[in-house]
């Protein structure tokens, strides 16, 4: 039967949080009245990750794992949503900083006729949790950016947690540029600005849209470099305004 829901976790490094984190969806998941699967993809990690979602899935015949070389998390994100079986495809982060439960949020949208749904830790309803005043002054000067090269209708295109109709997911992430996955691999964590160009295609294709306010717990992490992430984001900002220029997007 094919799944309603299909989310799909990346994960690098996180045998620490991991386990907690597929404890809490697949609480979340059994208890609905719909189909789902949970897609961990392993993006080369060095330590247990692997391993662990690997029992996970012993133990749980709706999650399945993929191991990756080490090229980042929007590859592994693309990887998850292409072998993803669901009617509604979701990515959300490792270390579950928006929890699933979120999803019912997103949910109704896709029924009033919404492509795609994000949510956004902006807006009226939603709420950062312990959050540093820098990384939010950091959050905020790169929307200010995306906003003036790329998609001005978002507060928030960082957040990960971000759902997609299959049909529209399968196009969007097919027509992307950046992270394809035909590079070498990286020997450093990946957090990039790939979200910035799902949306671009998103817009440009005609899909329907839709930011909703959500929670979000801040975890610190020794993935996230805040000088060296901050750098790679913005040039990957450009890197979309760029290959929209060469017209690159155009040809969509």
């Amino acid at each position: 039967m094919q799944p309603y829901l299909s989310i799909v976790v990346p994960a690098y490094n996180e045998a620490q949080r991991l386990p907690k984190t597929l404890s809490e969806m697949i609480t979340y998941l059994e208890r609905q009245d719909f189909e789902w699967e949970l897609v961990v993809v392993d993006d080369g990690s060095q330590d247990e990750t692997a391993a662990l979602a690997s029992e996970f899935a012993r133990q749980h015949p709706a999650v399945r794992v993929i191991q990756n070389p080490h090229r980042g998390k929007a590859y592994a994100v693309r990887t998850g949503v292409e072998q993803a079986r669901g009617t509604y495809v979701l990515f959300a982060d490792a270390d579950h900083a928006t929890p699933i439960d979120e999803w019912a949020k997103l949910e109704p949208y896709f029924e009033q006729g919404y492509d795609v749904v994000i949510g956004s830790r902006e807006g009226l309803g939603a709420v950062r949790h312990g959050e540093p005043f820098f990384r939010h002054l950091m959050g905020r000067v790169f929307n200010t950016v995306v906003r003036l090269f790329t998609v001005g209708n978002f507060q928030d295109t960082q957040c990960g947690f971000k759902s997609f109709r299959a049909t529209a997911a399968q196009d969007i992430f097919a027509r992307t540029q950046l992270y394809r996955g035909d590079g070498p691999e990286t020997t450093e964590p990946m957090v990039t600005g790939f979200d910035v160009e799902l949306l671009y295609i998103a817009v440009k294709r005609g899909y329907r849209v839709m930011d909703v306010p959500v929670h979000w717990y801040y975890s610190d992490t020794r993935n996230v470099n805040p000088l060296r992430d901050s750098w790679r984001n913005l040039k990957d900002v450009l890197s979309v305004r760029w290959n929209a220029w060469r017209g690159l997007y155009s040809l969509l």
